[in-house]
Order: C-alpha cells, then sequence, then structure tokens
C-alpha cells in the first residue's frame, strides 16, 4: 500500500493537538470492561483519524483500540493491509494531568508492521519507524545509542503490574539496575527507549495498539527486543505480549540472561 507520509503526519499532530491538548486534565472518565480508563477523548482521536484516513484512502481498513474484540479479530484475520490505531496511550495519565501519552498508528501489510508513527503533543515529538528505512524524530535520523555501562548501572523503564510474581519480587529485591522509572505510555516507552532516554525496558502485557507502531520504531533506531520467552514481541493476533528491551546487544543479553534465571 502506497502512503503519504507527510499527511499522516498531519492527520495525526492535528488530532492530538485540536482534540486531546483542550481536553487534558479536564475530561469525564469511563471504566471498560478490562478495568482500564476509556474518555470521550479517545472516542474524539478514533473517529477523527479514521474519517480523514478514508477521505484520503477510501479503502483504508482500521483497528482501533475502542472497537469490540470482535470487530478487531475480523478486521486481523481478513485484512492484507491494516492500520492500527491507539487514538490515546496513556489515557490514565491523560485524565488526570500527568502529560505523558501519546497517539500512535501502523501500517500492517501480510502480518508484519510496515509503518509506525508515535506523536507526543505535548513535546511535539512526531517519531516514526519505516521497515526498511530506519526510524526518525522530528524527521531527524534517530539511532539508539550504546551506554558505557554495566547493567548494575543502567536506568530501566519497569510495569510492575503485568509482570508475573516470583519475576517482580525479584527485580524489587535484588535490583539488577541503578535506578527504575515507570512511565504509563508504552508506545511512548518504546519511542523514549529508541531515543536512549533510558537504558532498559521490561513490560509483562501490552496489547498490539499499545506496541506495534513504538516497537517498530524502536527497532528500526538499532534497538534490541524480544518477549519474556525470547519471541519476537509482534504476531499478527490479539494476544497480548511481554517485553523486553535493551539499547545494544551486550546490555539485551545481560538483561535478558537476568531475567529468565530470576523467572524460573
Amino acid at each position: 500500500m502506497k502512503y503519504d507520509l507527510a499527511l499522516l503526519k498531519e492527520i495525526m499532530i492535528n488530532a492530538a493537538r485540536e482534540e486531546l491538548l483542550p481536553r487534558f486534565a479536564d475530561v469525564r472518565r469511563d471504566f471498560k470492561a478490562d478495568g482500564s480508563f476509556v474518555t470521550e477523548a479517545d472516542m474524539a482521536v478514533q473517529s477523527r483519524v479514521i474519517r480523514e484516513l478514508k477521505q484520503h484512502y477510501p479503502d483504508t481498513v482500521l483497528l482501533g483500540e475502542e472497537m469490540t474484540t470482535e470487530e478487531q479479530l475480523s478486521l486481523l484475520n481478513t485484512s492484507d493491509a491494516l492500520w492500527c490505531l491507539d487514538p490515546l496511550d496513556g489515557t490514565s495519565n491523560f485524565a488526570i494531568g500527568i502529560p505523558y501519552y501519546s497517539v500512535s498508528l501502523a501500517l500492517i501489510e501480510k502480518g508484519q508492521p510496515v509503518f509506525g508513527i508515535v506523536y507526543d503533543p505535548n513535546r511535539d515529538e512526531c517519531f516514526v519507524g519505516i521497515r526498511g528505512q530506519g526510524a526518525f524524530l522530528n524527521d531527524q535520523p534517530l539511532q539508539v545509542g550504546s551506554p558505557d555501562l554495566p547493567l548494575e548501572k543502567c536506568t530501566a523503564v519497569v510495569d510492575f503490574k503485568r509482570l508475573p510474581e516470583k519475576l517482580a519480587m525479584h527485580l524489587v529485591s535484588i535490583r539488577p539496575f541503578a535506578s527504575q522509572r515507570s512511565f504509563g505510555s508504552v508506545a511512548l516507552d518504546w519511542c523514549w527507549l529508541a531515543a536512549s532516554r533510558f537504558h532498559l525496558y521490561l513490560h509483562g502485557r501490552s496489547n498490539i495498539w499499545d506496541y506495534v507502531a513504538g516497537n517498530l520504531i524502536f527497532s528500526e533506531a538499532g534497538g534490541f527486543s524480544s518477549t519474556l520467552e525470547g519471541e519476537a514481541i509482534y504476531i499478527n493476533e490479539l494476544t497480548p505480549r511481554s517485553s523486553v528491551g535493551a539499547l545494544d546487544q551486550k546490555h539485551f543479553n545481560a538483561w535478558y540472561h537476568w531475567l529468565a534465571e530470576h523467572n524460573k
């Protein structure tokens, strides 16, 4: 599928600026069946992006987070080219006034992500990844760095609440890193890792719309990642996936080995 990168960026950036920023920290929250937040901002961005994509790409098939599971499964199983949208990744942060959230869009062709965009309207940072062509931040090439640090001096972003209990306890009690954070937007986490703003990443369970664009951006920036089971993070299924990431092969191997040893 041919796409216009400048147009897609314009659609996502304008939707975030005009639908999210005016509602930031001032929006009514509802709860979905899984207990997570959804707001009118999520729905406004999703409706707008779908409408604008269809204006320019009439054959658009789009899987959105705020669809039913049945709709999502049908689209994933029958579409050769599929847009995957997270209209607001980090809804909890957004609703309570923490400025760490993003909009995310990926194009999946024949079961593989080929394009991803993640936009942070608070920092006006637009991350893009194109399979085989690299990653970019505000149109500048993005390449991970190799930290001159041992594992125990690294900074890690870890989402504890979705990890196996034994592994979570070992991470707290033994602590293989120097410092730990948890920010609350999976798509943006991958992009910040791609920008080398921290060194290690661990998430126990995220959905396809959370990770697909951000993980592609990180991979195209030269980073290393897998699931806790050592599999590729992306699969063409709705099944939530764990994520392990690091900036270079050396740190990834050390981080993954430690996690495997302490997850037995």
